[in-house]
């Protein structure tokens, strides 16, 4: 099979768990790029925070970001499509965080929000390459709104999943990594979203490659035409996957794109 695009989640799959993009992932990404392979990053990350990933990768176009709650054009820095969220179906699980002492952050398409920040939360957002913006309550914000997102401890956000039925928010939760819990709309999966960008682009899922790691990445590597859990991912995702290939730590991406795409006559 000749793939026409790859889809890439970004962390715990194309870079490393110290943040960094090694050089034999670049240049294997850079190679597929050249040679006409359409590169998308499929993130929970906003576009503002995956923008520095893509200019590292010399690959741009498209990115599918906030867990397939937005499509950007990174060209022209424009959304291309959305699901959104309304403050309203929010309210009950920003009461509860606010109880709890759990931080949590609202986003625009190409914004963050939060009503308070410390050092050491500042300093976590810096790792992911945001800024966010101090305000004192979210029914402030008056732009579009796609996600919400809880972060904490790893027993903190364990218990947010045990708390969930009684805690009254109608949106969907995703756990996209051991520190974070993403809220959005139900429609919004990153799944879904590669489905309609595929469709659009005139492109068939038998012509998708799409690599993850995480829970937040299931419905994508379902969808695809070959879905590839990286080692590194909880076993209920190597489970549903078509391949395992390295983890993070071990280059895992470019032995994908190597084994299935630049030699798979090896295969």
């Amino acid at each position: 099979m000749s793939y026409k695009l790859i889809a890439l989640d970004v962390d715990g799959t194309l870079i490393t768990d110290d943040h960094e993009l090694t050089e034999a992932t670049r240049q294997a990404v850079q190679e597929i790029y050249n040679k006409g392979v359409i590169v998308v990053l499929c993130t929970g990350r906003g576009p503002i925070s995956a923008l520095p990933v893509y200019e590292q990768l010399g690959a741009g176009g498209i990115m599918i970001t906030h867990n397939g709650a937005t499509v950007i054009d990174i060209v022209d820095r424009r959304v291309m499509n959305d699901f959104r969220i309304e403050f309203a179906d929010l309210r009950l699980l920003v009461d509860y965080c606010r109880e709890k002492g759990i931080h949590y952050d609202l986003c625009t398409p190409f914004d963050v929000y939060v009503e308070h920040l410390t050092e050491e939360e500042r300093a976590m957002y810096a790792r992911f390459s945001q800024v966010p913006t101090v305000i004192s309550n979210f029914e402030h914000v008056d732009e579009t709104k796609v996600k919400f997102t809880l972060s904490g401890l790893e027993d903190q956000m364990d218990q947010v999943e045990r708390d969930w039925p009684s805690i009254g928010c109608p949106l969907r939760r995703i756990r996209s990594g051991i520190h974070f819990i993403d809220v959005i709309n139900p429609e919004a999966t990153k799944g879904n979203a590669l489905k309609q960008m595929c469709h659009d682009l005139g492109i068939s899922r038998e012509e998708v490659m799409a690599i993850g790691n995480y829970y937040n990445d299931i419905e994508m590597l379902e969808w695809a035409g070959l879905g590839i859990a990286m080692a590194n991912s909880p076993e209920a995702v190597k489970n549903i996957a078509d391949a395992v290939t390295g983890s993070n730590a071990e280059d895992g991406v470019a032995q994908a794109i190597r084994k299935y795409i630049l030699n798979p006559k090896n295969e």
